[in-house]
């Protein structure tokens, strides 16, 4: 069920949590960095250089994020005669009239100077014989302006850089740890999280990191769909934990599914391999089994169109050739272009039989990106005081309906620099290390119920056949109907006799996939456009009057979504204060 706006006043929250023991064991800090990619562990490098005492939980080990599978690079106006104007020109294109213009503004102007303090960390990208950056262009760039790194592993190097900066600055870090809620005081602040170490980590069980700012940098959510580029451990929990947290999330609907992924069959389920946008970069053609380039005439760029474009045109020639896939041919490249700029796919498709120096590659578009998540402002701040959010699970109006190629890493870089400093400035102003505010207590029943873990793969496959790259009424409604029976049916079950499924890890992603997949659907379902990687056979315009403007949802007390559009395609203020009505044209489903 979705319920009204009531505007954008959550001082209260939602008084929802999981269901999870109280906890046992508790650390205090200044702030607590959930995530270790990217976006994380530059946020927490920052505070902790600010001179805050930090800590950083993550969900793995430290180098087992989203960042470390990253292979094409970190988008910047590095190389000559390229400038932030241009970059700025190819992002709002790529975003399809949904970007913040001043958001990517902040992202193109900034981001030079922070892939120049990455490297200043210790990352190394790959350089040309002269010494300079070695830049690549991927799809929806009009310029050369991809900083890699061992040909296609950026994200390990930068994860490696950073991990290593971390444990020499002697961060404090609880590994192997799944957050589960947000601390507030009795005024709505942020208070903490809780969180469940498991074996391998400091503490065992649930515990609680009390600090009186929380940075969420979780990654994403793709494996609420069956077959995606992301790990294992990217089940939203960061927006679910938001929204439990009565927090705002936007565009949510706009998940982009990256147009090469390895094809490993029909029934292939999890992580899948990724053949990076860079091979389209360096010259590779799309062709079907009959060796057409069917994206030569679809658009000006050709195979190098943005990613929504170019999963279209997969996504079509497959229907229309009844194909379960496409093909990407670098045959051209040679053995030795492949090994130098490629080794990483390179090897990953040779891992599955499939050679890429003497056949082409066979594609098909997977889950890969939220553009949207937690509503946040230019500093990285929440709709809750002293939450903020960076990085994939963030929504920061960067992306609009589609991410521009590796602006990702870049959107973490820089938007977790201006949370850093946020943080210190309010540290220094309000002497926050003086005061962490007192959580409110621990509820003694269960506010959530939580799923079997066998209902993830209910989730994935409901989203997979309702809500993927090709979305219809029919087929939305339907999956809003099926996520809808496991919601009531869990909810039910513990109305009737107090019970739900055991605590745990499988437990609680479980749940918070369901709740990601419900607000998803539901924005889904009201957007009747065509917009970006937004795909809707039976409304394939794309209509700027009506739906030039974002969608907005919270989570209700009584676990209800309260829906609302933006009046424009600029976000509205997060803070509280003043109390204003809410801008929005609340939506009953």
């Amino acid at each position: 069920m979705t319920g009204k706006g009531t505007g954008s006043d959550t001082a209260n929250g939602t008084g929802i949590r999981l269901h999870a023991p109280a906890p046992g064991w508790a650390l205090t800090a200044d702030v607590v960095i959930v995530g270790s990619g990217v976006a994380g562990l530059t946020a927490a490098l920052r505070c902790e250089a600010a001179g805050l005492r930090t800590v950083v939980v993550t969900k793995a080990r430290l180098d087992d994020g989203s960042t470390r599978w990253a292979q094409g690079g970190v988008a910047a106006a590095l190389g000559e005669g390229d400038t932030p104007e241009q970059h700025l020109d190819d992002t709002l294109v790529a975003g399809v009239g949904l970007c913040d213009e001043e958001a990517v503004r902040t992202l193109v102007t900034e981001g030079p100077g922070a892939v120049r303090r990455l490297i200043e960390t210790g990352a190394h990208f790959d350089e040309s014989s002269e010494g300079d950056l070695e830049l690549t262009r991927e799809g929806g760039h009009h310029r050369r302006r991809i900083a890699h790194a061992g040909g296609d592993a950026t994200g390990a190097e930068i994860s490696r850089a950073l991990v290593e900066a971390v444990r020499a600055r002697g961060l404090r870090t609880v590994e192997n740890a799944l957050v589960l809620d947000l601390l507030t005081d009795a005024e709505g602040r942020t208070a903490g999280v809780t969180l469940h170490v498991m074996g391998e980590g400091q503490h065992d069980g649930v515990g609680a990191v009390h600090a009186p700012a929380v940075v969420l940098a979780t990654g994403g959510m793709g494996q609420v769909y069956s077959a995606t580029t992301n790990p294992s451990v990217s089940t939203g929990d960061g927006v679910a934990l938001a929204l439990r947290a009565g927090a705002e999330v936007s565009d949510l609907e706009f998940v982009q599914f990256h147009p090469t992924v390895l094809f490993l069959g029909a029934d292939a389920e999890g992580q899948q391999p990724l053949v990076s946008e860079a091979v389209r970069g360096e010259g590779a053609h799309l062709v079907d089994a009959d060796g057409v380039r069917f994206m030569v005439g679809q658009h000006e760029l050709a195979e190098l169109a943005p990613r929504d474009i170019v999963a279209k045109g997969i996504t079509r020639r497959m229907l229309e050739q009844d194909a379960e896939h496409m093909f990407l041919d670098a045959r051209h490249f040679g053995a030795a272009m492949w090994e130098h700029r490629f080794p990483t796919i390179l090897a990953a498709c040779r891992a599955h039989g499939i050679d890429p120096v003497t056949e082409p590659v066979p594609v098909a578009p997977a889950a890969h990106y939220a553009s949207g998540g937690v509503r946040t402002d230019s500093r990285g701040r929440t709709t809750v005081p002293g939450l903020y959010a960076c990085g994939e699970v963030a929504c920061t109006g960067v992306h609009g309906a589609n991410r521009l190629a590796s602006n990702s890493l870049l959107e973490g870089l820089v938007y977790a620099e201006r949370i850093a400093a946020d943080i210190a400035e309010r540290h220094a102003e309000d002497g926050l290390h003086a005061r962490v505010p007192a959580p409110v207590p621990h509820p003694e029943t269960p506010a959530h119920p939580l799923l079997a873990p066998e209902t993830r793969f209910a989730v994935q496959r409901i989203m997979t056949g309702g809500a993927g790259v090709l979305r219809s009424a029919a087929s939305l409604q339907a999956a809003a109907e099926q996520l809808q029976r496991l919601h009531t049916d869990a909810r039910d079950a513990l109305d009737e006799n107090g019970k739900t499924s055991e605590p745990g890890v499988d437990t609680w992603e479980a749940t918070n996939l369901l709740c990601v997949a419900r607000v998803l659907v539901a924005a889904a379902l009201l957007r009747e456009e065509t917009r970006g990687c937004h795909w809707r056979e039976d409304r394939a315009d794309r209509d700027d009057e009506q739906w030039r403007r974002h969608i907005v949802v919270r989570l209700n007390p009584d676990r209800t979504l309260a829906v609302r559009t933006t009046d424009t395609a600029d976000f509205p203020p997060t803070s509280r204060q003043p109390h204003a009505a809410p801008q929005s044209r609340p939506q009953e489903q």
